[in-house]
């Protein structure tokens, strides 16, 4: 057996196996990588190297950005942040038919760019609008499926940690030049939700009539909410204008994060070990999966696995659409058992070569490889945002099953417009010279 045929079975055998017998993602890509190390460089070299590789794959200024934004992130979610956001989002969209829905939407496009997490948006924009919503006589698995499928939208809406990922994983893509290609597709995102919840409420004209706000109460909401907002427009800002790094600016997150929740009065000195805590334990899951997908990464490059995969697909077809259309299904069933960082890591090395060779650009493929994984976490049955959904709107996830259809046929087709048509992700980095 030669080297690409040992090394494919034991990596994709072993992470299969693993995976079934319920091993944590880290172990069951890093031991069957590992043993694929010591069989193509033999003991003492095979673990020399994957420990010299883990250390590398790790040891990145970038990587910093990582747990910067994750701790953030878990201070804005405890910092009375999404109850503002909520209050501007229900101005803002007060006269469209179904209000609490289309709030929904946009609260969790507004909290989940600034705190990059779908559970984390889910959870906490979820747990004030179900109430709401369920007082006003809408149906709680719609209730559900809406606060499911508008929540990822903040994980391709800037700053968003999978863009990091993306950035480490394709060899040093511009991560200023991701921020800014996720914009487009991140609103088109919350779009197509609307457009779905429109339709809905269509349909359902028992639904509360829209809430008309005045003038006055959109200034002050606006306010209020300003000081949150302005932590996107401090972060991004600074990236584009060339004043700090990525790294840097997940620093500056953290401070500003932090001075809101003291201004807000809604965190306590006491509440910081465990926020602290809670961000150490999810940045550690990260780094350790980045460290283990670096030993996987080398031994696919040293056997050539990508190279061999490109062949056989370049011997298919001649056609770039349908290389990418084979690349899309392919993540959006794999993305569905695996969560999207290690899918990332694991899928980049692979297809970005490919991609490169048909012309696609690396930041047009990081988009489309975020936004297509971003369905995968709500398609059922293993996306831990379809059960945190359901928890917090007190429904059984198989009532919001059906519910979510409508959304993820919307999200699909947008997919389709992110993926063929490369302007919705390169226009903005072009017109800011990141490119």
């Amino acid at each position: 057996m030669n080297d690409v045929a040992l090394v494919s079975a034991v990596m994709l055998g072993g992470m299969v196996v693993l995976m079934l017998i319920g091993a944590p993602i880290s172990i069951s890509i890093g031991l069957p990588s590992a043993i694929s190390m010591i069989l193509v460089l033999g003991l003492e070299n095979g673990a020399t190297t994957s420990a010299q590789r883990m250390f590398t794959g790790v040891n990145s200024f970038a990587l910093l950005a990582i747990p910067f934004f994750v701790l953030a992130g878990g201070i804005m979610n405890n910092g009375g942040i999404a109850t503002r956001l909520i209050n501007l989002a229900k101005v803002l969209v007060g006269r469209t038919p179904a209000p609490l829905a289309q709030t929904n939407v946009l609260a969790n496009m507004l909290f989940g760019s600034v705190s990059g997490s779908a559970i984390a948006a889910a959870a906490a924009v979820g747990t004030t609008m179900a109430p709401m919503q369920a007082r006003e006589g809408y149906d709680k698995g719609f209730t559900a499926a809406t606060n499911v499928a508008s929540a990822p939208s903040g994980m391709v809406i800037p700053p968003s940690n999978l863009l990091i990922v993306y950035a480490l994983a394709s060899g040093g893509t511009s991560v200023g030049a991701l921020f800014m290609a996720g914009y487009i597709p991140g609103i088109l995102w919350g779009v197509a939700c609307m457009a779905v919840v429109w339709f809905y409420a269509r349909k359902h004209p028992e639904l509360k009539a829209p809430v008309r706000s005045s003038l006055g109460e959109l200034g002050r909401t606006f306010v209020q909410a300003l000081p949150s907002l302005t932590l996107v427009v401090v972060v991004i800002g600074g990236i584009i204008g060339g004043f700090f790094t990525a790294t840097e600016a997940s620093a500056i997150a953290v401070v500003y994060a932090l001075l809101l929740g003291f201004l807000y009065r809604a965190i306590k000195i006491k509440d910081l070990p465990h926020i602290l805590y809670n961000a150490a334990r999810t940045s550690s899951v990260v780094i350790f999966l980045i460290g283990v997908s670096s030993i996987m990464s080398f031994v696919m490059s040293f056997t050539k696995i990508p190279q061999l995969i490109a062949e056989t697909l370049l011997g298919f077809t001649d056609s770039k659409f349908v290389v990418l259309l084979i690349m899309m299904v392919v993540l959006l069933i794999i993305g569905i058992p695996l969560d999207a960082t290690p899918a990332i890591l694991i899928f980049t090395p692979i297809f970005l070569p490919i991609a490169m060779q048909y012309g696609i650009d690396p930041v047009h493929f990081g988009i489309m490889m975020t936004f297509n994984l971003c369905i995968a976490v709500i398609s059922p049955p293993s996306a831990p945002v379809l059960f945190v959904g359901a928890q917090v709107a007190g429904v059984k996830v198989e009532s919001v099953i059906g519910r979510l259809m409508p959304f993820f046929l919307a999200l699909v087709a947008v997919l389709l417009l992110v993926t063929f048509v490369p302007a919705l992700s390169l226009w903005l980095p072009g017109l800011f010279g990141l490119l």
